[in-house]
């Protein structure tokens, strides 16, 4: 039942998506930041997907909204705006990811991208959870890319496979696949931690 409800809360919001790039087509600038506002947080998980990187992430969306307000007008069918919105971060984040990569003398130091711990919670208690938090940010980031993106996709941005499929531009099974192939991964490398 939950998944006819996704499926059908899903093709609202793709429907709603449709008309505001058609709005903005026609030169609406405030159908193009609604559109911006809904599909920010997916843009950036891309973006993390694929360059691993969270120090570049802000800039790398920044670049990616300006490029597509510039170039709306050459997306032919409004309906298949995912998997090109998809091309265009995922292509942004590569370059920045390079371009970062040639820079940075260091790894990233991942304590910046973990969520903070409520304040609420004891100092034992933040500091275990704050532990955790690296342990499992950095073997994600440790996945080779064609894991970790759809692992991100799915586990963080909470995707379903239809949907990871369309934006990677692959069969769902290859999807299914790749998430398999992330989760042992991620057991083998957090393997002596998850047994402490």
């Amino acid at each position: 039942m939950s998944s006819e409800v996704d499926v059908i809360a899903t093709g609202a919001a793709d429907e709603i998506d449709h008309a505001l790039i058609e709005a903005a087509q026609r030169g609406e600038r405030g159908a193009l930041d609604t559109f911006v506002r809904r599909n920010d947080r997916w843009v950036r998980g891309v973006v993390y997907a694929t360059c691993g990187s969270a120090q570049i992430v802000d800039d790398v969306v920044q670049h990616i909204w300006t490029r597509v307000w510039e170039q709306i007008g050459t997306l032919a069918d409004p309906t298949r705006w995912r998997g090109w919105l998809y091309t265009l971060a995922r292509n942004a984040a590569i370059d920045a990811g390079q371009k970062s990569a040639r820079r940075r003398t260091r790894q990233v130091n991942l304590e910046e991208t973990a969520p903070p711990v409520s304040r609420e919670a004891g100092p034992d208690l933040r500091l275990i959870r704050n532990e955790q938090e690296r342990r499992v940010l950095s073997a994600i980031q440790g996945l080779p890319e064609i894991y970790r993106e759809p692992f991100i996709l799915r586990h963080l941005e909470g995707w379903n496979y239809a949907r990871i499929a369309e934006a990677l531009n692959m069969p769902v099974d290859t999807v299914e696949t790749r998430l398999v192939r992330a989760r042992r991964l991620l057991r083998e490398a957090l393997g002596d931690y998850l047994k402490t």
